[in-house]
């Protein structure tokens, strides 16, 4: 099976001048090694988040959130749809959070000042399960709260159109760093391709996460990703869609948040006129009356230019 390792999964921006690492064609499985977003900076609660002693971020925007790729899908052009399953998210024995001064909406709070004053790193410590893997492991949160890990891919894409877009911060219809705890093992990913190759970056994972990632870290973790892409040829989607087993996804970022959910919305609606035979008026009225439509709110950390992202979802049955 091909790979790409670990070391050489420290790209920091979607660009379509990389030269692939992989070249893999439809329906072949591959495995990529990930980093952590620090690239490996926090190990130790006494490793803190203060800019002056984490590499790269000297620079601006700074080198954070390091993904692997390219990889080259054979017989992809631009107008294609990309498809990328994920197959299995094996998290390393440890992930981290850290918050302080200036990160997040509460690093200048005064209400807690504990929350600004200083500097703090958390290192969650993982379990393995029955299956003696990460699998089915577990994340010690405290000596009293834990839960299962829950992993899911953070930042995936494929190269945007014209622009080089940093993995920290970019954001757009081709992917990006958006943390979607939706984008995780048994679901489908649909993206549209730009360039020859699509050219798919993959990195970021989390070993769990709520909705918003409201501190602007989550449970950050290093992992092995295996995965596969497949390729629809000729179809041109207007952003990125998830398909789950039992249900439908679309999902668009944008500040501010009322925008990104109604866009999303409209891209869904689009998704059940062109694909499940919806006239408008029905996809219209459809999203106002139906119990199990859903909006979730996937990402809304105040961090650099990330923009808010929602995803708008209805069950399969209803198809």
């Amino acid at each position: 099976m091909q790979r790409i390792e670990r070391e050489q999964a420290r790209k920091y921006a979607f660009n379509p001048q990389d030269e692939p690492l992989l070249r893999v064609i439809p329906g072949e499985t591959f495995e990529i090694e990930t980093y952590d977003a620090s690239t490996g900076y926090f190990r130790t609660a006494d490793d803190k988040a203060l800019p002056g002693r984490r590499p790269g971020f000297d620079r601006s925007p700074p080198l954070a959130n390091p993904i692997g790729g390219p990889v080259w899908l054979e017989g992809a052009a631009r107008g294609d749809t990309v498809i990328v399953t994920i197959e299995e998210i094996l998290v390393d024995d440890y992930s981290w959070i850290a918050i302080g001064p200036r990160r997040g909406p509460l690093g200048e709070s005064t209400r807690w000042p504990e929350l600004s004053a200083d500097y703090t790193t958390r290192i969650f410590r993982h379990t393995p399960g029955s299956s003696g893997t990460m699998r089915d492991g577990t994340l010690q949160f405290n000596q009293r709260i834990k839960w299962p890990i829950t992993p899911f891919v953070g930042t995936l894409g494929v190269a945007p159109d014209r622009e080089v877009t940093t993995s920290v911060d970019g954001q757009g219809d081709w992917g990006g760093n958006l943390d979607i705890r939706d984008a995780t093992t048994g679901n489908r990913i649909q993206l549209p391709v730009y360039h020859d190759g699509a050219l798919f970056y993959l990195g970021d994972v989390h070993a769990s996460q709520g909705d918003t990632e409201f501190t602007g870290t989550a449970a950050e973790t290093k992992s092995t990703v295996r995965l596969h892409l497949d390729l629809v040829k000729g179809k041109r989607i207007p952003w990125m869609r998830i398909e789950k087993p039992d249900s439908i996804v679309a999902v668009h970022a944008f500040r501010p948040l009322e925008v990104a959910v109604e866009t999303a919305t409209i891209y869904l609606m689009d998704w059940l006129i062109a694909d499940y035979g919806f006239t408008p008026t029905d996809a219209y009225c459809f999203v106002s009356t139906c119990p199990d439509f859903r909006i979730n709110v996937y990402q809304m950390c105040k961090l650099g230019k990330l923009n808010y992202v929602a995803g708008a979802e209805v069950p399969k049955r209803y198809l």
